[in-house]
């Protein structure tokens, strides 16, 4: 009966995929595969529509795999694009937005950090950033991570003594800081270099940021001896330590290869169906550091399908370098260079090497690839093994697939944050995460803090439609709380008519707040305790915190954030320059507040009728 079911499945299927054929045309394109439910099974593209999706009426030449997923197409959807490398581009765009199961996955995709040196000042600062080229000024990078970038800022402070104080703290500076007096900076901010000296030591550090090291040490090197003999032993000893901070950033990137400027070095590693995908990034001629990726696939994907796709979802959000260097040969070669080369004002060559200095490179990071890996897949099994444990001690049918945990965080009932973790068999979602910044709640209820979190969390699940059996749907719900909490958020599932689908545990701090005497609170179960040393406390403790710095973090941001603020913010039509005249001329918010309508149009580049919207916004 089973097998009779499944081949009518794939039999509608089949006729769903055949009723959308009629009215596609011989032209590139995205097709997008939808279950009954509207969710989008896999993302594809084509250089022709029509020949492309005709292709999987054939049911006898599918793989068990595409069968299934046949089986479950309900409908579909097409976009039409001018050429096949903007289809490619918009393929990988949707597979990020949308997540398809049946599509190779990129899951792990963190913004890369930058070095930059600020272009909107006379004596530049050099900074860590990450997000938006928003600020003027020269951006180095991507880094892999912020260690990279905080070692490569800290070679520039004591080789070049930049200074890495905000504009701000700049300008209100009446004598040298602590960095001047650690050999850090030169102080520009009271003058004991000028802003032409201070230019020249920018323009070294772009040198060693541009990957003229060598250059820039053989003039050290020549200067500390021209101190030397001139007797000038401070300063010859200044030029010393700068030469031994070159060296040393240099030594920490060991990897050299000859011939590779901008380029990333890309090896994958298979293993019993799972995949590590190591990234070096080269720049300048320089190490940048690595990443270690482990994107989702089929355990039949094959490697050159597995690069192919996690490349172009890669470089969707991210600068593409001159060159790539790969271990496998990629799928459709010619068409991704295309593609990446289109997002670039260079072109882009995808090489994979099989003998010299790029194939030694290419060894080490397979074998990075490989350990990284070894590392991920015992990570793995250790969560599974934890999530059996907690399965057991909760009473749940099977090991939970996802772990929702709340906390809230506040300091007198100001700036209240609520926040949710999610962990699964892969460790911790941090692209899952959420906060709930809390308006309703009095200040001193706490109980009410996390009703008004779960309201909002299930509310809006439910009222866009989520998937309750999908993997955004809890099967844990981990309160950070006691009895009070826990019969709040029972009152609200019930309300929603989702408590019997999901398995809600409170977790209180033991007596004195000491971590091992945790009280349990779940339905028809008195409050319990587990032994100190149990391996399950311990996982739930690590949820627990986890959830605990992430709400605090996010309190700290907002109370940070409300620190800053004006009353002004609010006021529609007053941006910066107008805000910054308003509190030049009253001296405080609260001044402008109080101000008359005659007062408020005194003040330069305020109208009539902007001095009205001001005035009425306050009264």
């Amino acid at each position: 009966m089973a097998e009779e079911k499944n081949t009518s499945s794939v039999e509608q299927g089949v006729k769903t995929i055949i009723a959308a054929l009629g009215s596609l045309p011989n032209t590139p394109g995205v097709y997008r595969m939808l279950s009954d439910k509207g969710e989008a099974l896999y993302v594809g593209k084509a250089k022709s529509l029509k020949k492309r999706v005709a292709s999987y009426t054939k049911i006898e030449r599918q793989p068990i795999r595409l069968q299934r997923m046949i089986a479950q197409t309900k409908a579909m959807e097409f976009v039409q694009t001018h050429t096949e490398a903007e289809a490619l581009l918009l393929e990988s765009n949707l597979i990020k937005k949308l997540k398809p199961r049946y599509n190779v996955l990129l899951r792990d995709d963190k913004s890369f950090p930058y070095i930059l040196l600020t272009g909107d000042h006379d004596c530049p600062q050099v900074m860590k950033h990450r997000g938006a080229k928003k600020r003027k000024g020269t951006y180095y990078g991507p880094f892999a991570g912020a260690g990279d970038v905080n070692r490569t800022i800290a070679t520039l402070q004591r080789a070049f003594m930049l200074r890495n104080c905000t504009d701000n703290y700049f300008a209100q500076r009446s004598r040298p800081c602590l960095q001047y007096h650690i050999k850090r900076c030169t102080a520009p901010c009271v003058g004991h270099v000028t802003s032409a000296e201070y230019g020249e030591q920018v323009a070294q550090a772009k040198d060693f940021l541009d990957g003229k090291s060598k250059a820039i040490q053989a003039r050290f090197a020549k200067d500390m001896q021209k101190s030397s003999a001139d007797e000038d032993y401070e300063k010859a000893g200044e030029y010393r330590d700068r030469i031994k901070a070159l060296t040393a950033v240099q030594s920490h990137q060991d990897i050299e290869v000859s011939g590779i400027k901008d380029a990333d070095v890309m090896g994958l590693y298979q293993k019993a169906g799972k995949a590590c995908i190591q990234v070096f990034f080269f720049r300048a001629g320089r190490n940048y550091g690595n990443r270690s990726y482990f994107p989702r696939h089929d355990k039949d994907d094959q490697p050159e399908h597995v690069l192919s796709a996690f490349m172009a979802q890669f470089y969707e959000n991210k600068p593409v370098p001159r060159e790539i260097v790969v271990s496998h040969a990629v799928e459709e070669k010619v068409l991704l260079e295309e593609a990446l080369g289109s997002k670039v004002d260079h072109g882009v060559k995808i090489v994979k090497p099989a003998r010299g200095a790029r194939r030694r490179l290419l060894d080490f990071v397979l074998k990075n690839a490989a350990g990284a890996l070894k590392r991920n897949m015992a990570e793995q099994a250790a969560e599974v093994e934890f999530l059996n444990g907690v399965a057991e001690l909760f009473g749940m049918d099977e090991p939970p697939a996802r772990i929702e945990v709340f906390d809230n965080s506040h300091i007198s009932g100001t700036n209240m944050v609520g926040a949710m973790i999610v962990a699964g068999a892969e460790g911790f979602r941090k692209n899952s995460y959420r906060k709930f910044n809390i308006k309703k709640a009095d200040a001193s209820d706490d109980v009410g803090m996390m009703r008004e979190v779960m309201e909002r969390r299930f509310g809006r699940a439910l009222k866009e439609g989520v998937d309750r059996s999908g993997e955004d749907w809890p099967d844990l719900l981990l309160i950070d709380g006691g009895q009070g909490q826990f019969n709040a958020v029972k009152d609200v599932l019930e309300e929603f008519g989702i408590l019997a689908e999901v398995t809600l545990v409170s977790i209180a701090k033991g007596e004195d707040r000491n971590a091992g005497r945790e009280r349990f609170f779940m339905e028809s179960k008195k409050p319990f305790q587990l032994p100190v040393n149990d391996p399950v406390l311990h996982y739930l403790q690590r949820l627990r915190d986890e959830a605990h710095r992430f709400a605090i973090g996010s309190h700290r941001v907002r109370r940070k954030k409300q620190m800053v603020s004006s009353p002004l913010d609010d006021i529609a039509g007053i941006g910066a320059k107008r805000k910054k005249a308003l509190l030049h001329h009253f001296g405080s918010g609260k001044e402008v507040a109080k101000a008359g309508i005659e007062d408020l149009e005194a003040v330069e580049g305020i109208s009539k009728a902007v001095a009205q919207k001001i005035y009425d916004h306050f009264h």
